[in-house]
């Protein structure tokens, strides 16, 4: 059980700064630095000067800096950060757009305009109840127009048709619905692949990838920290090698994202630009290996056969 109080005091931006000082922080620019402390805010950026912390001999990290810090290394790791999470948001844009797509095309093809709201097109075990709920309370607290007129105009709201649905609700609502879509070859009824099928993926991967992206996308959306966070959701071990070690190092980190990104964005046809970017703003950090640790890239990344 905890024991101890919380009695830190809120710090004036100078007393911030003169406290980094006292642990051995460098300064180019005083002023500057103040204005960065002013936007930023010091609780935000203690994690990215975290790495820069001493380790004793029991490797238990210190309050002291590592000799040569420097305030621009750490503003410079948060730009960074910044830069790497618009990238993948931006990607992450694109393959809900066209999973959307997908399950749309679909459920409404081979279910109808409304085939989402009856449980009989759903696994057994699936709580479609607690799923259709979730997605009328996202339409309902939609102000889109065409959701406007429908309502106006349509009987039954809220609910309504799919390709008006996959317009309003969440990624996570979507990848719930995809884990309850029907998938059984013995029975003819194969739904999850036909959709998954466009990504070059197994199905089962395809839902595994769309309940991480979920996660990542929240990571992004909140501007939380990305570039060497350990992924509290992180996909399935596969058996490919090209995602194992030593050639995928880890699951767990930020580079492996960027690889389903790369995969899923090549189903899309529109990838290459965006994993240029990628490279371009990687690079400089890629140089250092403790960087490249902490995204989880190999020494070669840009020779990878899964981004290059």
């Amino acid at each position: 059980m905890p024991n101890q109080l919380y009695q830190k005091p809120a710090l004036l931006f100078h007393q911030q700064l003169e406290h980094l000082e006292g642990k051995g922080m460098n300064f180019s620019d005083p002023a500057q630095a103040l204005n960065q402390l002013a936007c930023i805010s010091y609780y935000r950026l203690s994690g990215y000067w975290f790495p820069f912390r001493v380790r004793n001999k029991l490797g238990i990290v210190t309050s002291q800096f590592e000799p040569e810090t420097h305030f621009d290394s750490v503003i410079a790791l948060y730009e960074f950060d910044r830069k790497l999470r618009a990238l993948v948001l931006d990607a992450i844009e694109r393959v809900e757009v066209a999973i959307r797509t997908q399950f749309t095309y679909h459920i409404g093809h081979t279910y109808g305009a409304f085939g989402h709201a009856n449980a009989q097109n759903f696994h057994p075990g699936f709580n479609h109840q607690n799923w259709l709920q979730k997605l009328e309370d996202e339409t309902s607290r939609s102000s889109d127009e065409f959701i406007n007129h429908y309502k106006r105009k349509y009987q039954g709201f809220p609910t309504i048709p799919i390709w008006m649905l996959t317009e309003v609700v969440s990624l996570g609502s979507l990848s719930f619905g995809y884990q309850g879509l029907f998938n059984d070859q013995k029975e003819g009824i194969e739904d999850k692949k036909a959709i998954a099928q466009h990504f070059n993926l197994h199905y089962k991967r395809l839902g595994d990838w769309l309940h991480t992206l979920t996660y990542v996308r929240n990571i992004c959306a909140h501007h939380s920290r990305l570039w060497n966070r350990e992924l509290a959701i992180k996909p399935d071990k596969v058996k490919d090698q090209a995602w194992l070690p030593p050639i995928t190092p880890r699951n767990n980190r930020i580079f492996y994202i960027l690889l389903m990104l790369r995969h899923l964005l090549r189903a899309t046809g529109n990838g290459d630009g965006w994993a240029n970017s990628i490279s371009e703003l990687l690079t400089p950090f890629a140089e250092q290996k403790r960087w490249r640790a902490a995204m989880g890239l190999p020494e070669n990344w840009r020779e990878h056969p899964l981004w290059k």
